[in-house]
């Protein structure tokens, strides 16, 4: 039965915001310092993991005098003369050593060994020459090079010399380290012991992938995701599903986890609303328990950091950027801390931005962005798609800070970057503007031909301030003009080219059991909608060529839900299919993919905004390549759009009458 937290508790605020620092001191200060955990592991499961301990050479290596070379050991003295003019001749020793061959002989005067690379170098013999710099002769060689002694022989214990410490403790092994083990023979070390942690999501809202979503439910992404980001930070994951909004199932299945494990990480129920009561358990699972609950950072305000006898326990916040952001942010110095390992060092790059980006005063906030090359340097796009995005964080490459008292980032200014990743690598193919599916089939086989391609969706008409400013490679654009009725070419300017794409026909979907809609046409559903207040409209954001196109239709009306403006075609989509809004506008593939009614308008013109400057470079030659392939446009025209004539046939100029609006 779930047990229903008080009423009291429900419009209760977060205790004090600390601000970033002050909440990972705090922390610190509870955790640390704390007595290393070890285990004992063979060399192959050392791998990554950090020395517990010193470690000492136990014999010397090599363990012998042995030849670096091919050739022969012998005494240096002998060939102190030896010249291509004026050779020594030595005579040979009856054996010939070779590695793993423990010599017999001593080397006398006036006499020398054969010796193989890695052989031990004979009694007597203090250096060798070089086979090369021989010549041989009846019963002996003749050596026409000077030696000197110690010539090509690595002594004993010139790598490592008995009883020298070679690795020191807190160093993490690598392949390097385990080389060096493995020549002093040890088979087993001393390590710190894998910090054991246990991740639990919460929310009755969650599905784990593979089920089958019920309405209001979703996917639960922070489980899967904090998972590997533990194994990816010198932790062991044990991800031990999600738990339902009940206070006492939720209570136990805590319980449970830290009696097995050394850290407990928890995605959701930090926000203190009603139903979020992990808080109070906390206080009941060990002292001293809450450290910080609620830290002036923006993604991650929720954040809750707590340590129960010892061992600390994390609550996330829900969304998956905040989540992801603040565990990378300030878990994962403790996690590193507690396996052993040393801070990890943040690679940072100087990037401009090109945009204004707002922000919120109070809270120092962190922005995820995409970094393309710009004409004088790094630009940094934002991928914001809001806290909830788990595409904000996988497909940026860095964060960038705007400080508290900030309530923005002006446009222009050059700010230092965080890199995700030790390196960078800039995207070959950089596409900035509208977003289409039918992109997607065009760019894959560019990316199949090992470009990597970045898709920064902004809308048409900010795609074009991109590509006027040099900062894309094309701009994806479907742009409307009135005075000639065409689109897209009269909106380029000096340094821009038209590249034809597809067309995709634009309409209007409402739910097919809506009988409001039944037997009209486009212009006529919308003016039927806009005469029944109760018939909710979904619009699109501004900047978009649908919303352009949208206004137009309206002449200037502004129906319910008018300002309900979503970024995608699939947005738009969704909000009908689930009864939030009874019609909008989107293009046919999306229709179709959301089992929706659609009333067509418009063929719209989706084409290719191109940088003329960058039209050489081989990945815009592999994109041109791509759009004039049968295979692109037969996968085109598989999935509901219809190439553009000049595509058909090679790219040529459109006539006029191809380039005109067709209104149905």
């Amino acid at each position: 039965m779930t047990t229903k937290p008080d009423a009291s508790l429900a419009q209760d605020q977060f205790l004090t915001i600390l601000s970033r620092e002050e909440a990972m001191a705090r922390f610190d200060a509870v955790l640390f310092p704390r007595a290393t955990l070890t285990e004992r592991v063979g060399l192959q499961q050392a791998l990554g993991r950090a020395l517990a301990q010193d470690v000492g050479a136990p014999i010397d290596v090599p363990p012998f005098d042995r030849s670096n070379v091919d050739g022969f050991a012998l005494r240096a003295a002998d060939v102190m003369q030896a010249s291509e003019a004026s050779p020594s001749r030595l005579k040979l020793n009856d054996e010939v050593i070779a590695c793993g061959i423990a010599p017999k002989l001593r080397v006398s005067p006036m006499t020398a060994t054969p010796i193989a690379t890695g052989g031990p170098v004979p009694r007597g013999a203090d250096a060798i020459v070089m086979i090369e710099q021989t010549q041989p002769v009846a019963g002996g060689i003749d050596v026409r090079r000077a030696v000197s002694p110690g010539q090509f022989i690595s002594s004993a214990g010139t790598d490592m010399a008995r009883g020298e410490t070679v690795l020191r403790a807190g160093v993490v092994v690598g392949a390097r380290e385990i080389g060096m083990l493995a020549a002093c023979g040890i088979a087993q070390i001393n390590v710190t012991r894998t910090p054991r942690v246990a991740i639990l999501s919460t929310g009755d809202e969650l599905v784990q992938p593979g089920g089958a979503l019920a309405p209001a439910q979703i996917f639960d992404t922070n489980g899967p995701i904090v998972t590997a980001a533990v194994n990816e930070n010198g932790g062991k994951a044990h991800f031990l599903g999600h738990v339902a909004d009940d206070e006492a199932a939720l209570e136990a299945a805590m319980r449970d986890a830290l009696s097995q494990h050394d850290l407990l990480i928890l995605s959701g129920g930090t926000s203190k609303g009603a139903g979020d009561f992990t808080h109070r358990i906390i206080a009941r699972l060990g002292k001293p328990g809450i450290i910080a609950h609620g830290v002036a950072l923006k993604p991650g305000k929720p954040l809750c950091l707590a340590v129960c006898d010892g061992k600390p326990v994390v609550i996330l916040p829900g969304f998956p950027t905040s989540a992801m952001f603040t565990f990378h942010d300030m878990i994962v110095p403790v996690l590193r801390r507690m396996a052993g390992l040393p801070a990890r060092k943040d690679a940072k790059v100087e990037a401009r931005v090109p945009v204004r980006i707002a922000s919120e005063l109070g809270r120092a906030e962190f922005v995820m962005v995409a970094l393309v090359e710009g004409a004088d340097g790094l630009l940094a796009y934002p991928t914001g798609k809001g806290s909830g995005a788990i595409t904000s964080f996988a497909q940026a490459d860095g964060f960038l800070r705007i400080d508290a008292l900030a309530d923005h980032m002006p446009s222009g200014t050059q700010a230092e970057v965080t890199l995700f990743t030790p390196h960078l690598r800039v995207p070959d193919l950089t596409i900035i503007g509208s977003h289409c599916t039918g992109l997607d089939i065009a760019i894959a086989p560019v990316a199949q031909g090992g470009f990597a391609t970045r898709i920064i969706a902004v809308g048409s008409l900010g795609g074009l301030a991109a590509a006027k400013r040099g900062e894309c490679d094309v701009a994806p654009i479907h742009l409307f003009d009135d005075k000639s009725e065409t689109y897209n070419r009269p909106f380029l300017s000096e340094g821009l080219e038209l590249v034809e794409g597809w067309r995709r026909m634009q309409g209007i979907v409402y739910r097919k059991d809506d009988a409001r809609f039944l037997g009209l046409d486009a212009r006529s559903a919308v003016a039927k909608a806009i005469a029944d207040p109760q018939c909710l409209m979904v619009n699109r954001n501004p900047g978009a060529g649908t919303r352009i196109l949208l206004d137009r239709l309206l002449a200037g009306v502004r129906p319910e839900g008018y300002w309900n403006q979503p970024k995608a075609h699939n947005a738009v989509a969704a909000a009908v299919t689930q009864g939030r809004a009874d019609w909008g506008m989107t293009i046919a593939p999306v229709a179709e993919a959301y089992g929706l009614a659609f009333l067509p308008f418009a063929q719209e013109h989706y084409d290719l905004a191109l940088v003329s400057a960058h039209k050489n470079k081989p990945a815009v030659q592999a994109l041109l390549a791509s759009l004039a392939s049968a295979e692109t446009q037969d996968a085109l025209v598989a999935a509901g759009f219809t190439p553009a004539p000049s595509l058909r046939i090679g790219l040529r100029p459109p006539r006029n009458d191809e380039l005109n609006l067709t209104m149905l």
